[in-house]
């Protein structure tokens, strides 16, 4: 007997529970749309679309909106939400058009509608009341309930606007391509990056910046919601926008998710990448609420994911530890194509749902950094110091002696070691990144092994020298001076190019100013020199004659009268300093990129 009560309390509470959902009576799902069935909502593109007569509305305005399906509906729930804060709840008013289908619903300050039985439709219509005080931008959203277990959530309907008001995003339309839906239109407003750090994860391009104030904000946030994560991305784009998660730092066997704009819409989606090639297997179904915009050559995209996705197991899961890639680029009637530039990559692996957390990056792989620094230092200021030291300070200290030699030999000698280390550790360095020969750095890489190759030949042919008063020396005093030059000459052009690089490409035009800025500067301290060591200078007195000039019919080099010399003195170190400053700015760049 106790049994059959216990039964029967059961029986009358699911009956109670599933005769509230059949009835429409769904007062508690006003806020999150969400039927509380149990069961995830679909991720197949919605068989169903809202429709409206009018896209302009002025307050006290009536707005039909007409409920349409493919296939049959159980159930629905119909709301008017601000289009600038859809969170916010309803707005509005509703009137019914056919009481015997459909219900209205109080939901906070404004009204919503549903179904009156668990009948089979196929279309509904209700009529909204524009409020005084109306939101500028107004949009609906629908849940509709195929059957008990099979629903979708929210589904995006048109937007429309007061009169006078900017003209809204297009509204969205559902179709079937591929298994694609076309996700909802975003505000124009920016993403905020209020709460980086705090409330929400932020991964920017350039470190800390603000998309509201700068359009060239590269920006990403995730916040955790429950089992599932908010992702938020944005940029300056006319192509596309992505982001991966990532094993490594390096591109291959990455979950991709992208951002393609094809005409006036973006297409969301995820994909895998396998290695330096095209995304595969480019699906939907693991994102939800899906929303984007395209305005001012800046592409919004959202969408939500949980942290785990068994329908999609070739997804990364959201509580593993994982590095970011940030990427962007041309597309092609929404087909991609190779970024633009080096993908921005972060610092550490990040769990995505964990704590809030304020992400560092960088652009540039760390050996890239060592590589274009030792470059630079080698061929911006070690070769600069050595070769006028050797041509114009050769009688500067004459009575002075270092490990048994002149001091300007040693110095000369020290500097052009010093260089030929620095060119040969930073020449392996791409091929150690990019496991052998690249095919898409141009000429930077052939240019850098002439430079290698000339610079290696230096010493060599310092070792063989015949001694100064050879008759063949004037030989080597012209090959030693020509190859020397070469080298110099061929390795501008390398850094010129090298900072175009896309695993190491500094910000423009600052970087190419500095970089002419230093050339010119050692062209002019050279010239300066030369001029002064011909006579066409006249500081000092010329007394004596290099005997181990480079060039045998070469003036003096350096003149030992006291005023001479301190006039060469001066030129090196304002040279040097005014080099050093060109130097510093371009590693500092380096630095933080």
């Amino acid at each position: 007997m106790l049994v059959k009560i216990l039964l029967s309390l059961v029986s009358a509470l699911l009956f109670k529970t599933i005769a509230a959902y059949s009835n429409g009576k769904i007062r508690n799902a006003c806020q999150s749309m969400n039927p509380e069935h149990g069961y995830s909502s679909s991720t197949d593109p919605p068989p169903y679309k809202l429709t409206v007569n009018s896209s302009k509305f002025s307050s006290g305005d009536q707005i039909q909106v007409n409920l349409s399906g493919a296939v049959f509906f159980e159930g629905f729930l119909l709301e008017a939400r601000d289009f600038g804060n859809p969170k916010g709840g309803p707005v509005g008013t509703f009137t019914l058009v056919d009481s015997a289908k459909s219900q209205l619903l109080k939901c906070g300050q404004g009204s919503a509608v549903s179904h009156t039985s668990a009948g089979r439709k196929m279309e509904m219509q209700a009529l909204w009341n524009a409020p005084e005080n109306s939101p500028p931008i107004v949009s609906f959203l629908v849940t509709v309930v195929q059957h008990y277990h099979i629903y979708w959530e929210r589904i995006p309907g048109p937007v429309i606007s007061q009169s006078g008001v900017a003209p809204s995003p297009p509204n969205p339309t559902v179709f079937t391509d591929g298994g694609h839906a076309t996700p909802s239109p975003l505000p124009p407003q920016p993403f905020s990056s209020e709460g980086c750090g705090k409330t929400k994860s932020c991964f920017r391009d350039p470190a800390a910046c603000v998309p509201a104030g700068n359009s060239a904000c590269f920006f990403l946030s995730f916040t955790v919601e429950g089992e599932a994560v908010l992702f938020e991305l944005s940029g300056p784009a006319d192509g596309y926008l992505s982001f991966a998660l990532s094993m490594d730092k390096w591109m291959g066997n990455d979950d991709v998710y992208m951002c393609v704009r094809d005409g006036e819409r973006v297409e969301v989606s995820a994909a895998y990448l396998r290695g330096r090639t095209h995304p595969e297997n480019i699906t939907q179904s693991a994102l939800r609420d899906v929303a984007w915009s395209w305005s001012g050559g800046v592409i919004k995209c959202r969408f939500r994911r949980g942290i785990y996705t068994p329908q999609s197991p070739s997804r990364f899961l959201l509580n593993e530890s994982h590095y970011l890639f940030l990427a962007h680029g041309p597309a092609n009637n929404g087909k991609i194509h190779r970024h633009d530039c080096q993908p921005f990559i972060s610092t550490n692996q990040k769990v995505i749902s964990g704590e809030p957390e304020d992400l560092t990056g960088s652009r540039s792989p760390m050996i890239m950094k060592f590589h274009g620094s030792l470059m630079l230092i080698a061929w911006m200021t070690s070769v600069s110091a050595g070769v006028m030291i050797a041509r114009y300070c050769r009688d500067e200290w004459p009575d002075s002696a270092l490990f048994g030699q002149t001091v300007w030999f040693q110095v000369h000698r020290a500097l052009m070691i010093f260089t030929v280390s620095l060119t040969f550790l930073g020449s392996i360095l791409p091929f150690v990144y990019r496991g052998g020969w690249s095919r898409r750095a141009g000429a930077h890489p052939y240019l850098g092994c002439v430079v290698m190759t000339l610079a290696f030949l230096q010493p060599i042919m310092a070792v063989v020298r015949p001694p100064p008063d050879s008759e063949r020396r004037w030989m080597f005093n012209w090959l030693h001076l020509s190859v020397g030059t070469v080298a110099e000459v061929i390795a501008v052009l390398a850094m010129f190019l090298g900072i175009r690089q896309q695993a190491l490409r500094l910000p423009e035009p600052g970087s190419t100013t500095v970089l002419a800025g230093s050339i010119v500067w050692g062209v002019a301290a050279r010239l300066l020199l030369e001029f002064h060591s011909r006579g066409l200078l006249k500081i000092g007195t010329s007394t004596s004659t290099d005997q181990e000039a480079i060039l045998s019919s070469q003036p003096s080099q350096c003149v030992r009268d006291h005023e001479g010399s301190q006039f060469r003195k001066v030129v090196l170190t304002v040279f040097l300093c005014g080099n050093i400053g060109f130097l510093s700015a371009l590693l500092h760049t380096i630095n933080n990129m």
